[in-house]
C-alpha cells in the first residue's frame, strides 16, 4: 500500500512529519536512488528504497502507547528551550520515539497519552471529535447550584460559548469544593476560563480519564504502557470519532447538493414563468 513519503520517514521514528516535510524540500530523501523533492510523492514502504541523507531508513517501531501521571510544574512537551523540566524526562525506559496526544498545564497534573500513532493522535485531538476529558478539581468558595447548571449548560468565553459539560460534587473543604467535571472540548486552559467565569478559581487540577483511559492508581511521576485492551479501545473510539465525522461531512454534502437543486428548479420555475408570462403578451 502506497503511503505519504513523510509519512514513512516519521513513521521510521527519525523525525516528526514537519521536520520529515523539510527533509524532503532540502533534497535530502531519494527512493529507489533518485532525489525526491516534491511532498505529495507515495511510495511503497515495503517495496521502495528510502534514504535520508544516504542511510536507509529503519523499520517502523511497533505501535506504541504510553500513560503518564504528570507531576505539576513540569512541561507537558518532549523539550523546554527554557530548561524547565520535561515529560520526556520521565520516560527513561521508553526507547520509541513518542509524543504527547494534547497537554496539561504547567501547573497542573494527572493522565497524559503518548503515542507514536500519529493519525490516532490527530483524530482524538480534532475538536469535532469530541473525546471525553475528566478532571478532579478543586476550586475557591463553594458553588451554587446556579454555577453548576451553568456550567453543565455552557459558558461564554471570549472564544464562544462552551459546550455542555458534566459536574459532580465528591466533597468540600473549610472554604474550597472539590468537583469532578467532564467536558468534551480541547480549548487552550478550558477548564480553569469556566471556573473564572462563574468567580471559582481553580486551585488544584488533575485529568483522572481520558476518553476510555482511567488513570487509576498510577503514581505521579511514573508511566506504563497500555493495556492490548486499552489500546484496541483507543483506536475503536478513533475510528468511531473518524466514521462520524466522515457521515457528517456526507450528510453536509447531500444538503448542500439538495439546496443546489432546490434553487436550480426555483431559478427554472422562475424563468418559465416568465417565459409564459411574455407569451401571453405578445399573443395579446
Amino acid at each position: 500500500m502506497e503511503v505519504r513519503l513523510q509519512k514513512v520517514i516519521a513513521d521510521s521514528g527519525l523525525a516528526s512529519r514537519r521536520k520529515a516535510e523539510e527533509l524532503i524540500v532540502q533534497g535530502r530523501v531519494t527512493v529507489n536512488g533518485a532525489v525526491v523533492c516534491e511532498l505529495g510523492t507515495k511510495v511503497d514502504p515495503g517495496k521502495d528504497h528510502v534514504k535520508v541523507d544516504g542511510r536507509h531508513l529503519k523499520p517502523a517501531p511497533p505501535q506504541t502507547f504510553v500513560m503518564l501521571n504528570k507531576p505539576k510544574n513540569v512541561v507537558s512537551t518532549m523539550s523546554d528551550p527554557g530548561g524547565r523540566g520535561t515529560i520526556a524526562d520521565l520516560l527513561p525506559g521508553v526507547h520509541v520515539r513518542v509524543f504527547p496526544v494534547g497537554r496539561l498545564d504547567f501547573d497542573s497534573e494527572g493522565l497524559m497519552l503518548l503515542t507514536n500513532d500519529g493519525e490516532l493522535a490527530q483524530l482524538l485531538l480534532h475538536p469535532r471529535h469530541h473525546v471525553p476529558k475528566t478532571y478532579l478539581i478543586k476550586v475557591k468558595g463553594m458553588l451554587a447550584p446556579e454555577h453548576i447548571d451553568a456550567l453543565e449548560t455552557g459558558i461564554m468565553l471570549d472564544d464562544g460559548r462552551t459546550g455542555p459539560a458534566v459536574v459532580k460534587k465528591v466533597g468540600k473543604a473549610t472554604e474550597n469544593s472539590w468537583l469532578e467535571i467532564t467536558i468534551f472540548e480541547g480549548r487552550k486552559h478550558q477548564v480553569k476560563r469556566m471556573l473564572d467565569a462563574v468567580n471559582h478559581p481553580v486551585l488544584k487540577l488533575k485529568r483522572v480519564r481520558f476518553g476510555p483511559l482511567a488513570l487509576g492508581e498510577l503514581p505521579t511521576g511514573q508511566y506504563r504502557y497500555l493495556t492490548d485492551r486499552e489500546a484496541n479501545a483507543m483506536r475503536e473510539l478513533a475510528r468511531e470519532r473518524q466514521d462520524a465525522q466522515a457521515g457528517g461531512m456526507q450528510a453536509m454534502a447531500r444538503q448542500a447538493r439538495a439546496k443546489r437543486a432546490r434553487a436550480k428548479w426555483a431559478r427554472n420555475t422562475r424563468s418559465s414563468r416568465r417565459t409564459k408570462a411574455s407569451s401571453k403578451r405578445v399573443s395579446t
